[in-house]
């Protein structure tokens, strides 16, 4: 590994610890370095609050004069709610800065790359750019596509069934396994849900983390709950209209739920509800990363319509039978050439489970 490679490493490392808290805003970190030496280290903390060069340059001080600055994104060319830090870097006087990717934003993309050579920077684009990519996939792909990431979490049995066919399904995983659960709810902006999640469970989707992996001293940022109602059927008693943190209940109905939750409509041909307008309506909100915790037809739904970007299954060693319920509620498959083929990612043992990380690889016919 380069010396180059191993900064950047550090600055990754650092924008990891925004992992929680940075949304809306891209996880980032920064490292000055002078005569092979760091003397400067920051990352961004909370939207709003200062962007990890400056946190950085703060730390290097006068001593930033001629500097390198490694930085896992393209430095900001506008003001927004803090000024420029190409500005900053530019002030500071650093002599080169090393960025892991381009800003995806095609608004700002490439604009503080020129601005910092203009200034007699020199710039070198590229380094760890899919480790940097990887660390702010949702971000990324709603500033290119116009929608968020979408990871779907399932729970199952080895033989592949993750409810009885009563529809009791507490707890088919062990304890590893729903702290770890935890944290995917922790970094995502959103968690969707079905109505027949909610009848059966009555879960209240909130982030409860236990341990010491949610940074300490920051007030615990809850997701927004998102629950597909078509017929609007959620009872007004329901966990999840019953504490303060926002619920969007999206329908095909008017809203009977006056104040209980914020209630929009979305109705595509078929008169259910539009998931993929859903998608770019939780988009238009600076949603990055949407977490899935639904049932099998929810799921079935998603998948068919391709918006599926990865699945996270934790898979318990335990059998179930043949009467549960199974994973994805599909219309019958004809032929080979229909099946949706998934990517495996990533295996490991959490606690007694497994967790399976896939992406679906979707064709022309599924």
């Amino acid at each position: 590994m380069s010396f180059a490679e191993q900064m950047m490493t550090r600055a990754l490392q650092l924008a990891e610890r925004g992992l929680y808290t940075t949304a809306p805003n891209p996880r980032v970190g920064c490292v000055i370095v002078k005569d092979g030496s760091i003397i400067g280290e920051g990352w961004h903390q909370r939207a709003g609050e200062a962007h990890a060069e400056v946190y950085a340059l703060q730390a290097a001080g006068d001593k930033a004069q001629g500097a390198e600055c490694y930085v896992t994104l393209e430095p900001c060319s506008h003001t927004g709610r803090t000024s420029p830090c190409a500005d900053a870097l530019i002030n500071a006087g650093v002599k080169r800065v090393f960025v892991a990717m381009q800003d995806p934003n095609p608004l700002v993309s490439g604009q503080g790359i020129a601005k910092l050579k203009q200034a007699g920077i020199e710039v070198e684009v590229g380094i760890l750019e899919q480790q940097a990519h990887d660390l702010n996939k949702g971000f990324c792909q709603r500033m290119r596509t116009g929608r968020p990431y979408i990871t779907s979490k399932i729970a199952m049995s080895l033989d592949g069934r993750t409810a009885m066919a009563s529809g009791e399904s507490q707890w088919i995983t062990g304890d590893m396994a729903r702290q770890d659960v935890q944290k995917l709810r922790a970094r995502s902006s959103a968690i969707l849900t079905g109505i027949g999640t909610i009848l059966a469970d009555d879960p209240a989707l909130t982030v409860r983390p236990e341990g010491d992996w949610y940074p300490q001293g920051q007030t615990v940022r809850q997701a927004l709950r998102v629950v597909v109602d078509s017929q609007l059927k959620i009872p007004k008693h329901a966990k999840i209209l019953a504490d303060n943190h926002p619920v969007l209940v999206v329908t095909t109905r008017d809203n009977t739920l006056g104040d209980l939750a914020e209630t929009i409509t979305l109705v595509n041909d078929d008169g259910q509800v539009d998931l993929s307008a859903l998608m770019a309506a939780l988009a238009k909100r600076e949603i990055n990363e949407v977490m899935v915790e639904a049932g099998s037809v929810l799921n079935g739904a998603l998948l068919q319509a391709g918006l599926i970007d990865e699945l996270v299954i934790y898979m318990a060693p335990k059998l179930m039978g043949d009467g549960a319920k199974g994973l994805f509620h599909l219309p019958e498959l004809q032929t080979m050439a229909q099946n949706i083929d998934l990517k495996i990612i990533d295996i490991r043992a959490i606690g007694r489970d497994w967790r399976i990380c896939v992406i679906p690889e979707y064709s022309e016919e599924s």
